[in-house]
């Protein structure tokens, strides 16, 4: 690996080999998604606590402070909306020179494996990996599910992840499954974070999971609704945090959600 991949990798994996990774990506198809109308407003208490973050080339020119050290992943596939005919049909949106021009530490786009366009996603992904790794620039591939739970099963999930990561990509994020997702990991070479999904109802239920995948071999997360559409956003990635990076059990970082919410939270509030 040449030294600007690895330079850039490390920017994103920390030291004990996990990562927290906050997506803040999801108006590209969604348009002011809830909380995420003003973006700056709702990210700013939350980089603190997160190791890169994932967005537009939009909302990082108008809404993220250029002092900003934190890394980040750049979004780079779109052209879809979910008014639009179908999700999957995404192309390539942004070029590598403007990725380097935004100094990102990596760039995302989206595989629809079993989709009607699976063959173009998976062919965006290739070519993006082809251009990316002339400049050392990491590519996580973003394993995209449907409605369908049967496609959030480990079988449907190893096989996208492998898939990823023939095609070249250096990281991938996929759903977690109760069921088998030690099987997900193990057959994709490259590392693997975790989706969050939608926004659940309690919060145990997200550190329970997290929990559970990185036992099972994922090495952190890439998770955003459950973060930022929280009513303690703060105290939900404080304690998201002590998971990932100080092996903290759900119990232990539902103690930590707990003691930082009955303090002035600064999260973002409705």
């Amino acid at each position: 690996m040449d030294w600007g991949m690895e330079n850039r990798l490390s920017q994103l994996i920390q030291r004990d080999g996990r990562s927290l990774f906050l997506p803040i990506d999801h108006g590209y198809f969604q348009g002011p998604t809830h909380r995420l109308e003003e973006p700056g407003k709702t990210v700013e208490p939350l980089l603190p606590y997160a190791d890169a973050i994932m967005l537009t080339r939009g909302v990082l020119r108008s809404c993220i402070d250029p002092t900003n050290t934190k890394p980040i992943i750049l979004r780079v596939s779109g052209g879809t909306s979910v008014v639009g005919e179908d999700l999957s049909h995404e192309g390539i949106t942004t070029s590598v020179n403007e990725a380097i021009r935004l100094n990102a530490s990596a760039v995302s786009t989206s595989i629809f494996v079993g989709s009607k366009y699976e063959q173009e996603t998976l062919m965006n992904l290739a070519e993006l990996v082809n251009q990316c790794e002339e400049y050392g620039i990491p590519v996580m591939a973003v394993t995209a599910v449907g409605r369908e739970l049967e496609k959030r099963e480990a079988r449907y999930l190893a096989l996208c992840c492998r898939i990823a990561a023939e095609l070249g990509a250096r990281v991938v994020k996929t759903y977690y499954c109760k069921e088998g997702f030690e099987k997900v990991v193990k057959g994709c070479p490259v590392p693997v974070v975790m989706a969050g999904g939608p926004k659940v109802d309690s919060e145990i239920e997200v550190f329970e999971f997290v929990y559970d995948g990185i036992q099972k071999g994922a090495i952190g997360v890439n998770l955003g609704r459950n973060v930022w559409q929280h009513d303690s956003s703060v105290a939900m990635i404080k304690a998201l945090r002590a998971i990932i990076h100080e092996k903290a059990t759900p119990k232990e970082a539902q103690k930590i959600f707990d003691d930082v919410k009955v303090t002035k939270d600064i999260s973002y509030q409705r």
